[in-house]
Order: C-alpha cells, then sequence, then structure tokens
C-alpha cells in the first residue's frame, strides 16, 4: 500500500562528518535514500574523503542538482568539468572534486536511487 512520507533534512537518517569541511545528511524515501551534501570552502574528496572511502578517487556514480556554489569535477580520464547553481549533473564513478573559490557548495544527490538501473 503507498502511504504518504514527509522527512526533513534536520532530522535525517544519517549524518556524515567529512573531515570538518563539510558533511552529508541522508534521508530514506520508499527504500531510496537522497542525500544533501555541503562542502565547505577548501573541501576537496581527495582530501576529505578518501581516507574514509579507502578508495583512489570517487567510486559512486552521482545524479543530483547543484542548489548553491561552484564545484569542479576531475575525471579519472583526465577532463575536467564545473557544476555551478542552478546546474543538474551525472557524474560516473571514477572521480575527484573540489569546491572552487571562497563559498560553499550545497549539492541534492539522488545518484544512489540509480545505482542499479
Amino acid at each position: 500500500m503507498n502511504h504518504l512520507t514527509v522527512k526533513n533534512f534536520g532530522k535525517p537518517d544519517e549524518h556524515v562528518d567529512l573531515s570538518g569541511h563539510g558533511h552529508r545528511d541522508m534521508v530514506m524515501l520508499d527504500g531510496m535514500p537522497i542525500e544533501l551534501a555541503e562542502f565547505e570552502s577548501g573541501w576537496r574528496w581527495s582530501t576529505d574523503v578518501k581516507p574514509m572511502a579507502g578508495t583512489d578517487t570517487c567510486q559512486v556514480h552521482h545524479l543530483g542538482y547543484c542548489l548553491e556554489g561552484h564545484l569542479r569535477v576531475h575525471m579519472d580520464d583526465g577532463t575536467d568539468q564545473d557544476i555551478h547553481a542552478g546546474d543538474a549533473f551525472e557524474i560516473p564513478a571514477g572521480h575527484d572534486a573540489e569546491v572552487v573559490g571562497g563559498g560553499k557548495v550545497v549539492l541534492l544527490d539522488f545518484g544512489k536511487a540509480f545505482d542499479n538501473r
């Protein structure tokens, strides 16, 4: 039976601190994770997440929307792409990323919901 569900990122199902340069909050809806990520100025995946992930680059496929800021993604194949507020994005596994400029980056990430497509 379908039912109405509302969750708030102020009370996430999971909270992960990213070495003091940001955090990820996740809520589960119908068994699917939705993440709200905030990365502070100076955040870089290879510095702040790599030690927790245990891989050289991020191996998660991301599908999302940038609410605020400027993120630069560095793919394993050598290509770079900038993501700005207002951009929808798909980032395949095998990348590094960093905040560009002095502000923070805020993203909604639906990618893990589509890992098995």
